[in-house]
Parts: structure tokens; C-alpha cells; sequence
């Protein structure tokens, strides 16, 4: 199971977290495990590369683990980039959810 946990403040994303693998599959063929995985380090190579915001991350390959943390201090512009991005990020997760819950667990608060 993918525990998959979203943090949000004032209606904006802050925070994502992922740990797990789905077990959907054995690992190198699991494809709910590499779609989940792909948008969640899509949306940090978005935040880092294209908006060009100073995220904090943490990656644990072991454990299956990514840690996304949003600066608390933001511009408009920043922020709405990061809310236009994570909440793409967010939609797919959703999506995969809707799908594949069996195997995905996504709390958003």
C-alpha cells in the first residue's frame, strides 16, 4: 500500500508526502506504483525546474519515500504556480485513487 498524504493551508498545498510501495504488482512491473510515483516527482521537477521555488524534499529509495515541503513564505506568483502544479499533481492522484484504492491510500487535509 502507497500512503500518499496531502497537506493543505488557506486552500494551498504545503505539503506531500508518499511512503510505500502498492504491491499492485511485483517491483519493476508494478504500474500503479510508477504512475503514482511519476506524478509526485513530476510536480517536485515542476516546482524546482519550471516555477523555480526552493522546495525542500526528502527521497528514501529503500523505503519508497518522498517528502515534498512548500516554503512558508511565497510570492503571488510562486504560490500560484505551486497551486496550479500540485493541484494538477493532486487530480492524478485522485484519478489513480478512484481506480486503484485497494492499493493507495490518499488523505488530503
Amino acid at each position: 500500500m502507497t500512503d500518499v498524504k496531502i497537506t493543505r493551508k488557506n486552500n494551498s498545498v504545503v505539503e506531500v508526502t508518499a511512503c510505500g510501495h502498492t504491491g499492485y504488482a511485483q517491483s519493476g512491473e508494478d504500474i500503479v506504483c510508477a504512475g503514482v510515483s511519476t506524478l509526485i516527482q513530476s510536480a517536485l521537477l515542476g516546482l524546482l525546474q519550471v516555477a523555480k521555488i526552493n522546495v525542500r524534499y526528502n527521497v528514501n529509495e529503500e523505503e519508497g519515500s518522498l517528502r515534498i515541503t512548500l516554503p512558508e513564505r511565497l510570492t503571488a506568483e510562486e504560490r500560484h504556480d505551486a497551486d496550479v502544479i500540485l493541484n494538477t499533481m493532486l487530480c492524478g492522484l485522485q484519478d489513480f485513487y478512484t481506480e486503484y484504492s485497494d492499493f493507495i491510500n490518499l488523505e488530503v487535509i
